[in-house]
C-alpha cells in the first residue's frame, strides 16, 4: 500500500472526484479526512471508508472562508496528529462566456476554486513544514491550459490554480513539501453527465484521441501516484490525465 500510515485530506471529499480520491487514499493505507461544504456527503464518504476497516472523519468546511481551512487543518491534526497530504479538489463551474460575465459570478469561482486552493494549502503547509514533509496536489483542469467557448471563469481560475501550484513548488520544495497539479480532461461524474450536453460531448470527443471520457478511478490513481513515495521528485509538476486532448492540434485529414 502506497500511502500506508499517512494522514490525508481531501477537499471536495463528499461527491466526484474527491470522494474517489478518497476512497482510493484509503485503500493505498492513507487515513482520510473528507472536507466539504456539503456534510452530509462528506460523511456518507467518511463511513463508507471507515465499513473498510480504515480511519476517517469527515469535517464540514467552506473552504472560501480562510478560518474554515484553518479549522479543518486543526481537526485533522486533532483526530490523527499530523497532516502528509493534502487535495484541493473542492471546486465549482459554471459556464461563463467573456462578454456574459458578470462580476459577481467571477468573482465566486475564483473564491472557491483559487483562493479555496490557496487557503487550504498554507494551513496545510504550515503544519507539514514542522515535520519537514507534505504531498500537495492540486485539481487543475485541460481548461486552465487550453481556453474553451463559456470557460472565462472557470478555465481562468484553473489557469491560476497551475500558475500557484508552481509557485508552491518553488517555495515549499526546499521544505520538503512537493506541489503538483492533476489536469483532468472530461471525466464522467454525476456533474458532467447533467451538465454536458450530447454536443458537448460530441465535440469533446472529437479532440480525444483515446474517443471517451476519463473515469474517476483514473483521476484517482494520478493522485495516488503523485501522493505517493514514488513521486519524491517530481514537484511543480502538472499531469493531465485526458486522453491526448491537451496534445492535439489539427485533428481531421
Amino acid at each position: 500500500m502506497r500511502l500506508k500510515d499517512r494522514v490525508a485530506i481531501v477537499t471536495g471529499g463528499g461527491s466526484g472526484l474527491g470522494a474517489g480520491i478518497a476512497k482510493r487514499f484509503a485503500a493505498e493505507g492513507a487515513a482520510v479526512v473528507c472536507g466539504d461544504i456539503d456534510e452530509e456527503g462528506a460523511e456518507a464518504v467518511a463511513e463508507e471508508i471507515r465499513q473498510g476497516q480504515t480511519q476517517a472523519i469527515s469535517v464540514h468546511v467552506d473552504v472560501t472562508k480562510y478560518e474554515d481551512a484553518e479549522r479543518l487543518v486543526a481537526e485533522t491534526v486533532k483526530a490523527f496528529g499530523r497532516v502528509d497530504i493534502l487535495v484541493n479538489s473542492a471546486g465549482i463551474s459554471r459556464h461563463m462566456r467573456f462578454l456574459d460575465a458578470t462580476p459577481e459570478e467571477f468573482q465566486q469561482i475564483m473564491r472557491v476554486n483559487l483562493e479555496g486552493t490557496l487557503f487550504c494549502a498554507q494551513h496545510a503547509a504550515r503544519e507539514m513544514v514542522k515535520r519537514g514533509y507534505g504531498r500537495v496536489i492540486n485539481i487543475a483542469s485541460v481548461a486552465g491550459l487550453r481556453a474553451g467557448i463559456g470557460r472565462t471563469g472557470y478555465g481562468t481560475s484553473k489557469a491560476a490554480v497551475i500558475g500557484l501550484t508552481r509557485q508552491m513548488a518553488l517555495e515549499l520544495g526546499p521544505l520538503g513539501i512537493t506541489a503538483n497539479a492533476i489536469g483532468p480532461g472530461p471525466v464522467d461524474t454525476p456533474l458532467t453527465q447533467a451538465a454536458h450536453t450530447e454536443e458537448t460531448r460530441r465535440a469533446y470527443l472529437d479532440l480525444i484521441p483515446l474517443k471517451r471520457y476519463g473515469e474517476i478511478e483514473e483521476m484517482a490513481d494520478a493522485a495516488a501516484y503523485l501522493a505517493g513515495e514514488q513521486a519524491g521528485y517530481v514537484n511543480g509538476h502538472i499531469l493531465y490525465v485526458d486522453g491526448g486532448y491537451t496534445a492535439v492540434g489539427i485533428a481531421n485529414e
